[in-house]
């Protein structure tokens, strides 16, 4: 758009001259909140910010590799505008004269040349290979004239910034192609300056701050790039005296603070409607243990349990019949209204098996975890839940290392059946009617154990069955079908031998199978869990 004639532009800035608000420690860590669900490994997460920067809804935290790029942009800038053909000529023409009145003052008839004509040997006589060598040779040998002395005494100064320029020159003078001719000082100072340049774009690739000036930052790329830097540090530093992270030796771990705010916003960002429907939501028409809401009252059944509103019930009389003493009638009584649950024990058994790397299935699968978790610690607190992680071995994970949970490289066969075993023996510790076992998973069992020993089994073909594994399996899905519990199982892939298995599952256990993508796991996972236990079993 062309601004009309006399046009005024206003730029607006923060009253601290600052590239933005000041940082707060609870929006940074929303906005990181994705990748640190979904990374095994903090200090990547921190590597990605310092490099990448993130954007918060206040704001902009630019990375280092942003102001990598305005190094660079201002380099290619300068070689835009220069180039360096005559950057040489000043001192060349001085060295010219220079040995002029050195020849006017030897002997007649010597026919001896000064050392700095001398050619090199075995290469065409000319006046010098380069010019710094031919300033060398002229500090060798002392002139009478005045004038030719004080020559000499300049261009024996110069001689190490002819070197250096002579250097650059050979390396970097063809990227220099700009229309303006560069004398020996702007070229000396376009020298340092794409040097120093081509240092700090090193400095920031390489990420770490103590490497990098912030003086020197203003000083090459501007006052605003130093507000960019300083916003970053500021960043980095919300994170610590927010209480989101924590210093192990050499190590950073997420704290306790910080997890239970990764489930909260993995079950905002998964499942929403859950946070906007009333508490209560999952009620039955069975009586069991009641919550009562005072947020709501109802008029009194006989019969009911009396949860007296008592406020609720005056005001119905006190507008029925204004005054004291207060009348009461039948109709005035108002009771709280009252939720009544069934309480749920829930493992939910997830696939750490190397295949689990793939598509990101993993890092969907943990971040459902955290959220699962935090919907029942919130929403159903009588609820249990824990999580056991099956590869080759099973293992159960605390709450508090879910976040640093990874798939197992080392490890990478899949054991369901001792995941199963682990997740019914946690579950006859509790004492909730309806038990749950939640499986994630995107392959067939290649492991199992047998006489305490685990057995590991490849494939029959790529994608294929492992015969005896699949087979322990089961027989370990029917002692778990025994005890009553329920198995529903979450596929991340539909190969037709996986969905044979699975299936064969599911008529053992009445459980369900449900088949989705990494990106969609989350809503299914969450809406079932709800729905189940809206049922008895």
């Amino acid at each position: 758009m062309v601004e009309p004639p006399g046009a005024v532009r206003v730029r607006y800035s923060y009253p601290d001259g600052s590239a933005g608000p000041p940082v707060r420690a609870d929006t940074l860590f929303e906005g990181l909140a994705d990748l640190l669900a979904r990374a095994d490994d903090v200090e990547e997460v921190l590597q990605a910010l310092k490099r990448s920067g993130t954007r918060l809804e206040d704001g902009e935290v630019k990375g280092l590799e942003s102001l990598a790029e305005k190094a660079r942009e201002r380099i290619r800038q300068r070689c835009q505008e220069f180039n360096l053909r005559r950057s040489l000529d000043e001192i060349e023409e001085k060295l010219q004269e220079l040995l002029k009145r050195a020849r006017r003052m030897m002997p007649a008839g010597s026919g001896e040349a000064t050392s700095a004509e001398k050619p090199a040997q075995g290469r065409p006589e000319r006046l010098s290979q380069r010019l710094a060598e031919a300033l060398s040779r002229l500090g060798e040998q002392s002139l009478g004239d005045g004038e030719a002395e004080a020559l000499r005494e300049l261009l024996a100064r110069e001689r190490n910034n002819v070197r250096d320029l002579e250097t650059f020159r050979e390396r970097h003078g063809d990227l220099f192609r700009g229309p303006t001719d560069a004398d020996y000082r702007k070229a000396l100072e376009l020298m340092r300056e794409v040097q120093a340049l081509k240092a700090l774009e090193q400095a920031l690739a390489s990420g770490e701050m103590e490497r990098i000036s912030a003086d020197q930052v203003e000083k090459l790329l501007g006052p605003e790039a130093r507000r960019a830097l300083e916003r970053l540090e500021e960043a980095l530093k919300a994170l610590d005296e927010g209480g989101y992270l924590t210093r192990q030796g050499a190590g950073v771990r997420l704290s306790p603070k910080a997890v239970r705010r990764l489930g909260e916003l993995a079950l905002r960002d998964i499942f929403q409607g859950l946070l906007r429907g009333r508490p209560g939501a999952h009620c039955t028409a069975e009586r069991g243990a009641g919550e009562l809401r005072f947020d709501a009252s109802r008029d009194y059944v006989y019969g009911e349990a009396w949860n007296l509103d008592l406020v609720a019930t005056l005001k119905r009389a006190l507008s029925r019949r204004p005054g004291v003493p207060v009348g009461l009638a039948p109709q005035d009584f108002a009771v709280y209204e009252s939720d009544y649950g069934t309480s749920t024990s829930t493992v939910l058994c997830l696939d750490m098996s190397w295949s689990m790397s793939w598509e990101g299935r993993f890092g969907a699968a943990k971040r459902v975890a955290l959220a699962l978790e935090t919907l029942i610690r919130t929403r159903f607190p009588r609820d249990f839940f824990s999580v056991v992680g099956f590869f080759t071995r099973a293992v159960e994970l605390r709450l508090s290392d879910l976040p640093h949970a990874s798939w197992n490289v080392g490890d990478p066969f899949t054991n369901l059946q001792e995941g199963l075993k682990l997740a019914s023996r946690i579950l006859r510790r509790q004492r909730a009617r309806n038990q749950h076992i939640i499986v994630v998973t995107d392959g067939q069992p290649t492991a199992y154990l047998r006489d305490n020993r685990v057995h590991c089994e490849w494939p029959l073909s790529l994608g294929g069955i492992s015969p005896r594994a699949a087979e322990e399996t089961l027989k370990e899905v029917e002692r778990v079908t025994r005890q009553g519990i329920i198995i529903n199982t979450f596929m991340l892939d539909d190969s037709s031998e996986l969905r044979a298995f699975v299936e064969k599952m599911t008529r053992l256990n009445r459980g369900r199978a449900l088949y989705t993508r990494p990106e969609n796991l989350g809503q299914y996972l969450l809406v079932d869990y709800v729905a189940r236990r809206q049922g008895r079993i």
